[in-house]
């Protein structure tokens, strides 16, 4: 197996190794070395990134056969012997962030009773998938309050390995999941007490509670028995401040306020911005009735029936279904509108006892290229956008079956 650096030392970033295997994995060039600061991707925990001889490391991963973890390359690499470089900016963020997290998690077992079944720390953020099926995020300002505390009392991490027969000893917050030796990771209790937690982990963590800097969690995500948990710690936590910060600010500026007043002045703008709607719904019912009664009187008679006839600009379905229906309510009148835009909408209205709107849609659409449906009183379709003229004629034409 190769020998892994980074359990005695997270802070390794450059050390000597030499090829024992060279293969390939996914399709790209990968080496196995005798020993290794990199970190491969496992227990929620990506892999490390860097390079080897000034080849980039593109992924690190470990071969279930026998454990020994393999360097994803970008490139070949020809020399048996080599120096490996970690990126250490990569390196210390996921350390804050899984230090945070044993934080965390232990805060959640201490004061809400509930385990942590699962961790993935992402790109942006990171999660913890609790044993509880709905937690309310009020919960978890005490939980956020304590890890805070921990992390500023810059209380020192240790990782250390026991054997399995010493293991029944140590008061784990959950059960190590691999045989063998355990790497325990302990955060120390306060002024000599109890360890605040103590975990089997294989993962890379800070040495001091202080480099995390400061915990915050995001949100909650209710998931059938289980509540996860989004969160992010150190330069995350003071990046998301900066941008929340920042839109904060603008978002001041914008309405005239302060910081502290916008809830009460965005409650007031939507209020404003709800009756505005209303209004304009009120004045839009309005005109269409107002436009209905114009276009209802300026109907032409074909027999027994008046029929009311446009092609509008712009007009969107609803719109054009309300103006037909209200048309079509007066007796012994018939709507066939069309509306102008990316594609032609068609309706097609009916009194009762006048003509089938179904028969009339079908012309239309036979000339324009459309299709659609509807009932006898009511059809609606559409077409491929075309010149007014052309729907102009479509419409002539629709009458002149409805004539004969």
């Amino acid at each position: 197996m190769t020998e892994r650096l980074y359990y005695t030392d997270s802070y390794l970033t450059s050390f000597a190794a030499r090829v024992v295997e060279r293969l390939e994995w996914d399709g790209h060039p990968a080496v196995v070395l005798d020993r290794t600061a990199f970190y491969p991707t496992s227990g929620g925990q990506p892999s490390d990134r860097g390079f080897l001889n000034g080849v980039p490391v593109v992924d690190v991963a470990v071969r279930e056969a026998d454990g020994a973890i393999v360097h994803i390359l970008e490139a070949p690499l020809e020399e048996t012997d080599v120096t490996g470089r970690v990126d250490w900016a990569r390196r210390f963020d996921h350390m804050q962030q899984h230090t945070g997290q044993h934080l965390l998690s232990a805060a959640c077992e201490q004061l809400l009773g509930t385990d942590t079944v699962s961790f993935h720390l992402g790109t942006e953020t990171s999660t913890i998938d609790l044993k509880i099926p709905r937690l309310a995020p009020e919960a978890l300002t005490p939980v956020e309050d304590l890890v805070n505390q921990v992390i500023w009392e810059d209380r020192p991490v240790r990782a250390f390995l026991v054997s399995l027969e010493d293991l029944p000893s140590f008061h784990l917050r959950r059960p190590p999941q691999v045989e063998g030796p355990i790497r325990l990771v302990e955060v120390a209790g306060k002024d000599g007490g109890p360890p605040f937690d103590l975990t089997p982990c294989g993962g890379t963590h800070v040495a001091r509670t202080g480099e995390i800097g400061l915990l915050k969690v995001l949100r909650l995500d209710y998931r059938g028995q289980e509540t996860r948990v989004e969160f992010v710690c150190g330069g995350r936590a003071f990046r998301d401040y900066r941008l929340k910060h920042e839109t904060t600010r603008q978002l001041a500026a914008l309405l005239t306020v302060g910081h502290r007043e916008l809830p009460d002045a965005l409650g007031r703008l939507l209020e404003d911005l709800k009756a505005a709607r209303r209004e304009a719904r009120a004045a839009q019912e309005r005109l269409l009735e107002a436009e209905a009664a114009y276009l209802a009187a300026t109907a032409i008679p074909i027999g027994e029936v008046r029929v009311a006839r446009a092609v509008l600009e712009g007009r969107d379905p609803a719109e054009l279904r309300t103006l037909a229906l209200s048309i079509a309510s007066r007796e012994k009148t018939v709507a066939v509108l069309a509306g102008l835009g990316e594609r032609v909408h068609l309706c097609v209205a009916c009194a009762e006892g006048t003509a089938d709107a179904v028969a009339i849609l079908r012309v239309l659409c036979d000339r324009l290229g459309g299709k659609g449906g509807g009932q006898a009183r009511f059809a609606q379709g559409s077409a491929p956008a075309a010149p007014r003229a052309q729907v102009e004629a479509a419409l002539e034409q629709a009458l002149s079956a409805l004539a004969g």
